[in-house]
């Protein structure tokens, strides 16, 4: 069975870009995301990967486009979730983006890695709100960025058993 797990980072209002890019530079948290997507698929929407420009090194890309005809290298299209889990089978999967693909996993993921960012950005796309009824939080990790001028935390979310 797929396993899906969320990896966002957001901002002090949940927001997670603007004008589908990164509002702030924050090397530790692409570090994190690094270690922690290399080795295993990594599903996006299409704007979220036309973002980023390429396909990640070491790891296996999925982009979930509604348009059958959208090619890149090094990428596999799928029209959604379940496209892509049925692809990758009995393996963790992490979802990277953007807005409505997170929606869209949050009811499926079992597992949320949050980067959360004490300062608010600007944003104009949004991370939905994490449900405590659901997720609780198991890990936190705290420290602070020089070059942003603020605190930030890797979170890790577990969703509760039913």
């Amino acid at each position: 069975m797929t396993r899906f797990t969320i990896i966002v980072a957001v901002d002090a209002q949940r927001g997670i870009g603007i004008n589908n890019a990164l509002p702030w530079r924050l090397p530790e948290d692409m570090a994190f995301f690094k270690q922690t997507t290399t080795g295993h698929p990594v599903v996006m929407g299409r704007k979220t990967f036309e973002s980023i420009g390429r396909a990640l090194p070491n790891r296996r890309n999925l982009v979930i486009t509604r348009n059958p005809e959208w090619r890149h290298d090094g990428v596999e299209t799928v029209a959604s979730l379940d496209a892509a889990a049925e692809l990758v089978g009995d393996t963790e999967v992490f979802i990277i983006g953007g807005a409505q693909i997170y929606a869209d996993a949050l009811g499926r993921a079992g597992r949320l890695l949050v980067t959360e960012i004490a300062r608010t950005f600007g944003c104009d796309t949004f991370f939905p709100p994490i449900d405590v009824q659901t997720w609780h939080e198991v890990a936190r990790d705290t420290h602070h960025s020089v070059q942003n001028e603020c605190d930030y935390a890797f979170v890790t979310y577990q969703r509760r058993s039913p």
